[in-house]
């Protein structure tokens, strides 16, 4: 993570209806964003820096990062219910959002409207874009399911071992592997063949006792070598995927629910939102805190980082 400040662009959000932008090295709040709407639920960040989505309920708003004005630039309204997901596809030229209504919503960022809608008949909890931007998968009912946008059609569904909800997915970068967390305390990890650009079968490859209480969140780092898991434990376990998946840190620290976290372009660092509202830097060299952000009157339940490249 660069040291110059600025240059690194990071955001948390919750429930005080803010988003706050920091200095990555100081701790301090250079920018706050109000979201009068509601809680925020996630953030995520355009890859040219220059725009944030903030899911909330039941609505999604999309700001203008480096604008004078700090006001929402579009409201992205179809949702009827908690926004729970939103990513980017690469080139930034469509959006995708999943909400406890059961649907899937695909938006193209250069046209008004909904261009395409999924229903899943049940609440959808985490979604993420495969690396070859032909696949989305998504968490209806607890089911990983594999969704083809080019055939327009399900490729592939694992569904878990007995009622345990999944809450929580990531796809590595390499689309090497599927990490899935279930509520339970228990990630379920999962293969996923071949390379970029093919497409994801799934078959499940290890399964880990991760935490004392809720799996909140997993995340696999952009080198595809850690998994980190946040919990209601109050900690973040960092785990080596090329070592049998065994636990590298423990992150203690946050007095409440760990409900996000977010590696650094170069996987060496962490940053981690708490319901004791605050976000933690770590160092998981040593597994220490750099630094903390304080600012925000309640939970803190979502990040967005981008120190990477434009």
């Amino acid at each position: 993570m660069s040291d110059s400040g600025q240059s690194v662009l990071l955001a948390t959000a919750g429930y005080d209806h803010t988003i706050r932008f920091w200095e990555a090295p100081t701790g301090v709040c250079y920018k706050t964003l109000q979201h009068p709407d509601s809680q925020v639920n996630q953030l995520q960040i355009t890859a040219d820096r220059q725009r944030i989505a903030a899911a909330g309920n039941p609505s999604l708003r999309l700001f203008e990062i480096n604008s004078g004005p700090p006001s929402a630039l579009t409201t992205y309204d179809g949702h009827t219910s908690n926004v729970t997901a939103v990513g980017f596809e690469a080139d930034g030229k469509w959006m995708y959002t999943a909400s406890e209504d059961g649907t899937l919503k695909l938006w193209d960022l250069r046209a008004a409207g909904c261009q395409r809608e999924y229903e899943s008949g049940s609440p959808i909890n985490s979604v993420a874009l495969h690396p070859n931007q032909v696949e989305i998968v998504r968490l209806p009912a607890g089911n990983i399911r594999v969704w083809d946008l080019a055939q327009n059609a399900c490729s592939a569904e694992l569904v878990p071992d007995g009622d345990k909800s999944i809450q929580s997915l990531s796809i590595a970068r390499d689309a090497s592997t599927l990490a899935a967390a279930n509520v339970r305390g228990s990630p379920r990890h999962a293969e996923v063949g071949g390379a970029v650009p093919s497409r994801l079968r799934i078959e499940p490859l290890q399964k880990l006792q991760a935490h004392a209480s809720y799996v909140i969140r997993c995340i696999i780092s952009p080198d595809c070598r850690r998994l980190a898991t946040t919990s209601a434990d109050h900690t973040t376990k960092v785990w080596d995927m090329a070592n049998n998946f065994s636990c590298e840190e423990t992150l203690s620290g946050h007095q409440r629910w760990v409900w996000d976290a977010v590696f650094s372009a170069d996987s060496a660092y962490l940053v981690t939102a708490s319901s004791d509202q605050t976000a933690r830097l770590w160092d998981l060299a040593d597994g220490v805190t750099l630094q903390h952000y304080t600012g925000h009157h309640k939970a803190v339940t979502s990040i967005a980082l981008h120190d990477g490249p434009v």
